[in-house]
């Protein structure tokens, strides 16, 4: 029997079919010198070659004409891929081509996007459960969110656009108690919200805020309408908010579609407040500044006097800075509820009060225990130096409503009064028209405060050392 030729096939050898064998393709079939590939024609005409580039780098491929065009694909590495594989891959292409006339390229492309729409369904699907799974999870969660949960969110929302006093208003209506008096002995009481805050919003309907203003109404009725109050434009709030992602309604699908504290029952459990008329009167000015003068603390007895001087409201000046003060135009920027801030008229003895006082941090009424920097619950001060004065039922809020009732024993125009405090222009003249000055509205104060002065019988030096002060019986 001849021994197999192991010589490599020459260039006419390679211009004719063989029949594939692993000794041909491997020890015989090299690429030619000066060329960069090579190929071996498979006798059976399916269309299958056998590739070699100068490298040595065997591999199957299939080539057939289609439209004219040369059609090439690689099928796979030699030997990797056994010879009768290959063979298989090449008949079925050329069903394909030949008989079927389609492009298998074509055909490729089709199954790649049949299988991308099936991947892209089946990731879809994995998708839509985990949203839904997600969905469900989250309105579990809203579900059981309690009033206290979206209560401090609020409270943190608006507190940019709050008072000092205000914010601690709505602190300690919510509040728990139990915490321990800063001054003296025993504990603070719960707050009057309190009770409500541990309920799932979605089950704060009419019916539990009309039994919670019930019973609150027989403890602490005044105390409670605040907080009732607070909580008609909590929930006001609540049916508000919207997730920016989304658009759609936070809290609103928990809550009826009418505000639930907006009742008759609440409101008639809870009653009505009375008018207020605590003010002082002209001739308890001077009792009324000697005991506040003599106040301990001096910081607290400058901002009883200065509001009583202002007409501000309590939580307008509480909260002043020293960059407030504005002593080569004489003005100073206080805190407006209406407006944002308003400027008013930096008078004189206002002025040697302020400038007397210890500058302890960028706080005007500063406290060097208080949390917020200034002076907490000056009213404290105040009803004790009323007492003493023998002046019953006058609140921080009187003090206001004192500087009102004592223009009008000097005739002072309306408007320049309202412009002062800190109220809407009450006619078209007067929001439209009138514009006054810093200056002009100065001319007014200080004639203000020198006649509350002269009643109080208090001689006021103004070239003086800022705080001389005395009391003339």
């Amino acid at each position: 029997m001849a021994r197999p030729k192991t010589t490599p096939l020459t260039a006419d050898e390679l211009k004719h079919p063989h029949e594939l064998t692993a000794p041909l393709i491997g020890d015989r079939f090299t690429c030619p010198a000066g060329m960069s590939k090579a190929f071996l024609k498979d006798k059976e005409g399916n269309g299958l070659k056998v590739r070699v580039t100068a490298n040595g780098a065997k591999a199957f491929v299939y080539e057939a004409k289609i439209n004219g065009k040369v059609f090439s694909k690689t099928l796979g590495r030699f030997p990797l891929m056994p010879i009768p594989e290959a063979q298989a891959k090449a008949r079925e292409l050329a069903t394909t081509v030949k008989t079927k006339k389609q492009d298998p390229r074509e055909l490729e492309r089709q199954q790649q996007e049949a299988t991308a729409v099936a991947n892209a369904a089946a990731a879809a699907l994995v998708e839509a459960d985990k949203i839904e799974a997600a969905a469900q999870a989250a309105l579990t969660v809203v579900n059981s969110i309690t009033v206290g949960e979206v209560w401090a969110l609020y409270v943190e929302e608006r507190r940019p656009h709050w008072g000092g006093l205000h914010y601690r208003d709505h602190i300690r209506k919510a509040a728990p108690g139990g915490e321990p008096f800063k001054r003296g002995t025993g504990t603070t009481v719960e707050g009057p919200l309190f009770a409500l805050m541990a309920i799932p919003l979605r089950d704060l309907t009419a019916a539990t805020v009309e039994a919670w203003a019930a019973k609150e109404a027989k403890i602490r009725q005044t105390s409670a309408r605040l907080a009732w109050r607070m909580l008609k434009v909590f929930l006001g709030w609540c049916e508000e908010q919207i997730n920016p992602v989304t658009g759609e309604h936070v809290y609103a699908a928990l809550l009826p579609l009418k505000n639930p504290a907006k009742t008759k029952k609440s409101r008639e459990h809870l009653g009505k407040a009375g008018t207020k008329s605590d003010a002082l009167q002209r001739e308890q000015l001077g009792v009324w500044f000697e005991a506040v003068q003599k106040i301990g603390n001096p910081v607290t007895a400058a901002y009883l006097q200065t509001l009583l001087l202002t007409g501000a409201r309590p939580g307008e000046i509480i909260g002043v800075r020293w960059e407030d003060m504005n002593t080569q135009w004489k003005g100073l920027t206080i805190r407006d509820k209406v407006e944002g801030t308003r400027v008013i008229p930096l008078t004189q003895y206002v002025s040697s009060l302020l400038a007397a006082l210890p500058r302890r941090n960028e706080l005007v009424f500063s406290s060097p225990s208080s949390d917020t920097g200034h002076i907490t619950e000056p009213n404290h001060a105040h009803t004790t130096a009323c007492t003493v004065a023998g002046i019953d039922g006058m609140t921080l809020h009187g003090l206001r409503r004192s500087f009102k009732s004592l223009t009008e024993w000097l005739e002072i125009p309306a408007g320049v009064v309202a412009q002062l405090m800190g109220h809407k222009p009450s006619a078209t003249a007067e929001k439209h028209y009138t514009v006054r000055p810093l200056d002009l509205l100065r001319v007014h104060h200080e004639k203000i405060e020198a006649w509350i002065l002269e009643q109080a019988k208090i001689t006021f030096d103004a070239k003086a050392t800022p705080g001389a002060l005395r009391v003339v019986s």
